[in-house]
């Protein structure tokens, strides 16, 4: 699909389709209300026909109404004049389903003209490419055949007004940007785990590398053992993959500037080890590694993006497995910290390869780390699969956090830190445990994790909930990539 900014005036310019926005009382959007007086009245003559309610998404589609373009596809934007968030963004899919069930080969898009609260041109165009690409997204690239009908829209305009243009296009080349970031993620997370490997993470990584001239590093087993990621190395004693622990560097701001740090769970497949998981449902744990894709896919979108700021992507990964070498509960690990960890659970292994890269990267002087993983099924049943979980004792760093989130369509909620919940770790033979049981099991994980963040402004997002959907919609969706490309692009080191 070709995307473009294009200046003209709907009622005016040639398309084989025109998408336009209208309210409940049948009031026209500006690009409406043009196309209904070029044609004479054909808009309202159909709304006066009842052909239209004008309800958050209903659509119709009008021929040959004597303008210069073939159709016009009216979109349903509810009652009220000035919209929220999802119903804008409710209306977006909605027009763009009717639009791709035409036959037409390009399209005017005008809905981004309608009022949002709080939006601007920026958001509304940031967020319609975004959407549309989501929509567009397929993962047929393992089938052996693809019953799927090509697409016949090859080129979308987003219409603006002529002073609007060089803005447009900045915020239309940076959606492009995030999109295809997210369509990375997913496709990281969509592969199996027997393709999708820690070493298949690190050819990625220096794929990226390649293509966007960063600097990569990939660490193996033996480099792991002489910094003593023991932690790390005991989660993949069970494994025939080799653990791989990735570091990239985006350097898009001075040399001086600290860096903003993102490390990513990478656990390609996670049985539970000696703890194994229900079977049912297992498949779905390849999505394990759904932080780590996370911060590949944020560095691609960064990269193109060329954002003026310097970012670390660190990826700890490794599979969890169970076999004769696997770690045991009640083994004692000692971190590359140097803290030890009696082993409770196998299953909670997330938080023993995450220790170690965060205690890893207190060399880089950081700005500031934030660390992305599928860390807890008590974080889905906090917060279901609407909002990913956000930890930090950081305040200013929570709220920029929060605040890209929403600005992102992808959202998180923050949840409590308090050092109480820290009694729940105590070991009788160790520093601690690496679980404290089922009550506030989220809260407990990241109480963990803090243990190794004392030297740097640290937010951790679990994303359990939000990394991927199950049942017939079952796929990684990106999040949260928008949300960090949204931090990104508004921190100030």
């Amino acid at each position: 699909m070709q995307f473009s900014i294009k200046a003209v005036s709907p009622e005016t310019a040639k398309a084989a389709c025109v998408v336009v926005g209208v309210y409940q009382d049948h009031t026209l959007s500006p690009s409406a209300k043009a196309l209904d007086q070029a044609s004479g009245g054909a808009l309202r003559q159909a709304l006066k026909g009842g052909d239209l309610s004008g309800k958050k998404g209903s659509t119709l589609l009008l021929h040959r109404t004597s303008t210069h373009s073939a159709r016009v596809l009216l979109v349903g934007l509810g009652k009220d004049k000035t919209l929220s968030d999802k119903t804008f963004l409710d209306a977006v899919r909605a027009g763009w389903k009717a639009l791709a069930a035409t036959g037409a080969a390009d399209a005017l898009w005008c809905l981004h003209e309608v009022a949002v609260t709080g939006r601007d041109l920026t958001w509304k165009l940031r967020s319609t490419t975004v959407t549309i690409h989501d929509v567009l997204y397929r993962f047929d690239q393992l089938k052996s055949s693809n019953d799927a009908e090509p697409d016949k829209l090859k080129a979308l305009a987003l219409v603006v007004d002529k002073p609007q243009i060089k803005t447009a296009q900045t915020a239309l080349q940076q959606a492009l940007a995030e999109a295809h970031g997210i369509a990375l993620t997913r496709d990281l997370g969509n592969l199996p785990s027997n393709l999708c490997t820690p070493t298949y993470l690190a050819t990625t990584a220096k794929n990226l590398a390649k293509q966007f001239k960063l600097k990569v590093q990939v660490l193996e087993k033996k480099q792991m053992e002489a910094l003593k990621m023991l932690s790390l190395l005991s989660v993949a004693k069970g494994s025939v993959q080799p653990p791989k622990f990735i570091i990239l560097h985006y350097q898009g701001g001075a040399a001086k500037q600290a860096p903003v740090v993102l490390v990513g769970k990478g656990i390609t497949f996670d049985s539970g080890g000696i703890s194994l998981k229900p079977g049912e449902g297992m498949d779905e744990m390849k999505y394990d590694m759904c932080g780590a894709a996370t911060v590949l896919g944020t560095l691609h979108a960064i990269a193109e993006m060329q954002l003026k700021l310097n970012v670390i992507g660190v990826i700890p990964t490794c599979e969890n497995m169970p076999n004769g070498n696997a770690s045991k509960p009640g083994d004692i690990v000692t971190s590359m910290s140097g803290q030890t960890i009696e082993i409770l659970n196998t299953d909670a292994e997330g938080r023993l390869i995450l220790c170690d890269a965060l205690t890893y990267v207190a060399r880089f002087k950081p700005a500031a780390v934030i660390d992305i993983a599928t860390l807890t099924g008590a974080c889905i049943i906090a917060l279901g699969h609407v909002h990913s979980g956000l930890y930090s004792k950081d305040e200013q760093l929570a709220d920029a956090l929060l605040h890209a989130g929403k600005a992102a369509n992808d959202t998180a909620w923050q949840m409590p830190l308090d050092d109480d919940y820290q009694e729940q770790l105590k070991s009788n033979f160790a520093d601690m445990a690496n679980i404290g049981g089922r009550p506030g099991g989220s809260v407990t994980a990241a109480c963990f994790l803090s243990r190794f963040t004392k030297e740097y402004k640290w937010a951790h997002l679990d994303i359990a909930g939000t990394a991927w959907k199950s049942g017939a919609a079952k796929g990684a969706t990106g999040r949260p990539v928008p949300l960090l490309i949204e931090f990104l692009k508004t921190y100030k080191p």
